[in-house]
């Protein structure tokens, strides 16, 4: 169902996003960016990044530091960003108040260095969006 957006010869312009995305999702980018804006000095990329399995998503960064990349799905997107050794401490602090998806992606995260990784979060509820925008913050303070 969660088709990823995987065209690598088209890229995508506003409307296809909006429509790939679906209203209910469109939103949620919507509200994830106003997120990131009211927090960050946000620069936006249009990319197809890793590989042909990810598809076309937006890298969000502040400056030159990578925040995530938001990734296209039909009715959904996913947020992939990574938590590094020296973020987690933070992170474990405030972990058990987030919703059980979060302390789930977490536990089976990707690995990277000796305790960080990888979470890919698919945001479907404006909950899970507040999750997602609380590990950003851990990743990068506003």
């Amino acid at each position: 169902m969660y088709e990823r957006m995987l065209d690598k010869s088209t890229k995508p312009n506003e409307t296809a996003i909006k429509e790939y995305l679906g209203q209910e999702s469109s939103k949620l980018l919507a509200d994830f960016e106003s997120c990131l804006r009211a927090n960050y000095q946000l620069a936006k990329e249009l990319k197809f990044p890793f590989g042909n399995g990810y598809g076309w998503g937006f890298k969000y960064s502040l400056r030159t530091a990578h925040l995530c990349y938001a990734l296209f799905e039909k009715g959904a997107f996913t947020v992939t960003l990574q938590i590094s050794d020296k973020q987690v401490a933070a992170l474990e602090e405030i972990l058990p108040v987030l919703l059980p998806k979060t302390q789930d992606l977490w536990k089976n995260r990707y690995p990277c260095g000796e305790r960080g990784g990888w979470v890919h979060y698919r945001v479907l509820t404006d909950d899970e969006l507040t999750d997602i925008c609380k590990l950003i913050f851990i990743k990068k303070p506003a």
